[in-house]
């Protein structure tokens, strides 16, 4: 897997490497990364910074919304690699299933420490020492111990292979402990990778204060959050275009479409701040310009369902009735099973009785 022409998003911060360096390194590869998850994602990297901010229920839950849109996953390590940026250990033939097989964890347990880097390698082929890790968290969760709280102390450990020497225990809470002479201790040292600056750290919270205060419906708050966001750093397209989107929320059409363009300006790419500036120009009646936006959208993603119907809409309501039958039929390819499916259908079978009338006519 290469990282030239890939979009990465990142879920959570990072905790071994600074965001700002990372997408250089992509970039520098003819790569993008993006925070969060835009319709281009391909690749999607769960950042540890994420074990300290999210319950592992919706962890587990925004695992499976993501792979539901077939997007491949990497942890921190495995990113790295990706980009050359750390090396691999010395690696034996142990496939997945053999360490499952091997160790009795279940499969969706071993895939989510492997997410989060608790074992040396990421990906296959696993070494003998992911075998006996592997073995240890088994026993761990057998003792009530659950993947997240796992994943949360071993991220704490300076080296997860020196992991294979010592004693685990989990004594009915959410931390790991180490037993030696002296008693139980917790998992603790540095992070492998500690070249964060403080303003990652300022950055990643204001971010997620942001979505949280969006989330909460207080979209001028969320949209202060993420202005400062954009003064830490102006290259951030998703910044822009989140709030572009509390803007428009928060009835400020005027001020969204300025950032809806900043986002399009940082990322040409950018689908849906093609799709919502089309929106907000169609809501202004500047129809041609909403017409060349939702084109964009589709030239850029050509199963974008949305831009699709809403270009049918647009040239039906303009009188270009040919053109938004065949924006509705295509509509209908991709989706002939939900209600705008049965409006689609609709508008093509108006088109036609049209046609077939001017023709009788």
């Amino acid at each position: 897997m290469g990282v030239s022409g890939q979009t990465f998003g990142i879920v959570g911060a990072l905790a071994a490497f600074p965001q700002r360096l990372a997408a250089r390194e992509v970039e520098r590869q003819h790569g993008h990364l993006r925070r969060g998850v835009t319709r281009r994602t391909s690749h999607l990297v769960f950042g540890r910074g994420l074990l300290t901010k999210a319950s592992e229920a919706e962890i587990e839950a925004r695992f499976d919304m993501e792979a539901s849109h077939g997007r491949c996953f990497l942890s921190e390590n495995g990113f790295l690699r990706l980009l050359g940026l750390m090396t691999s250990p010395a690696a034996s033939a142990l496939t997945r299933q053999a360490l499952i097989d091997q160790s009795r964890l279940s499969p969706r347990s071993f895939d989510f420490l492997s997410l989060f880097d608790a074992f040396e390698h990421d990906a296959e082929p696993y070494s003998f020492r992911d075998l006996i890790l592997a073995r240890k968290y088994a026993g761990l969760i057998t003792s009530g111990a659950t993947w997240c709280a796992i994943a949360r102390s071993v991220c704490r450990s300076r080296s997860v292979a020196s992991l294979t020497a010592l004693s685990l225990h989990h004594e009915g809470s959410d931390t790991i402990y180490v037993r030696d002479a002296e008693g139980l201790s917790e998992l603790d040292g540095q992070l492998l990778f500690d070249l964060g600056a403080p303003d990652d750290a300022e950055l990643e919270d204001l971010f997620s204060r942001a979505e949280a205060a969006e989330e909460d419906s207080l979209y001028d708050e969320a949209a202060a959050f993420y202005q400062r966001c954009l003064a830490i750093d102006p290259t951030d397209s998703v910044a822009a275009f989140n709030r572009a989107n509390c803007l428009k929320a928060g009835g400020r059409p005027l001020e969204a479409a300025h950032d809806y363009a900043r986002a399009i300006k940082l990322d040409p790419t950018f689908v849906e701040a093609w799709f919502n500036l089309a929106g907000l120009m169609g809501d202004r009646g500047r129809t041609d310009a909403a017409r060349r936006h939702l084109q964009k959208a589709i030239e850029l993603d050509g199963d974008y369902e949305d831009a699709i119907f809403n270009l049918a809409k647009l040239e039906f309501d303009a009188g270009n009735l040919g053109e938004a039958r065949r924006r509705w039929a295509r509509y209908l390819e991709l989706d002939n099973d939900s209600e705008w499916a049965r409006t689609a259908a609709r508008g093509v079978q108006f088109v036609d009785l049209q046609f077939i009338a001017k023709t009788a006519g």
